[in-house]
């Protein structure tokens, strides 16, 4: 997909090998996401390859900017993600014994390179929290005025119950 996020396998010396990636806006646009409005991440990359053994660790730090599910204003979520993997030839089917720290990915034996863009499009994704919201008081304060306000609220009253359930609350009185 993104030639940037490359490992070319075939060629690769044996020993580390490094590699400095930068994914930003444009990265996530091209996964057609909407959720992630901008992005500044640094992915720095450690490929070791020893005979067939060739094992990737992967450093993703950085920031996302996505709404807040309360006030609907940009929200900057730090990321710091580590991506361990052991990639093997063949398929899961031929998979030896599995290791408990690393995920391994498989890949064609005819495949010559490693399309990291993905890997790192879902690491960098399910880092992310559920529920993405400003710290408390730090929410947009005109949004606020209306999130706190239920339908059928009086204007005068002091304390507005924001519970959905409060008018079921006399029911069996």
């Amino acid at each position: 997909m993104n030639e940037r996020f490359i490992i070319p396998l075939n060629g690769l010396a044996a020993g580390e090998n490094l590699f400095f990636w930068k994914a930003g806006k444009e990265f996530f646009d091209s996964f057609e996401n909407s959720e992630i409005l901008d992005a500044h991440l640094d992915a720095d990359v450690r490929v070791e390859k020893s005979g067939r053994y060739i094992g990737v660790d992967c450093d993703v730090t950085g920031a996302v900017v996505v709404e807040c599910d309360r006030c609907l204003d940009e929200l900057d979520m730090p990321v710091d993600v580590e991506i361990r993997l052991s990639v093997k030839y063949g398929s899961e089917d031929s998979s030896e014994e599995q290791s408990s720290d690393r995920e391994i990915v498989f890949i064609p034996e005819t495949d010559a390179e490693l399309d990291m863009s993905q890997i790192i499009y879902d690491y960098v994704c399910l880092s992310l929290p559920m529920q993405r919201v400003h710290p408390e008081g730090s929410c947009n304060p005109e949004a606020m005025k209306y999130f706190c306000s239920p339908v059928g609220c009086d204007e005068g009253a002091e304390k507005c119950d924001s519970n959905p359930f409060s008018a079921l609350k006399d029911m069996f009185k």
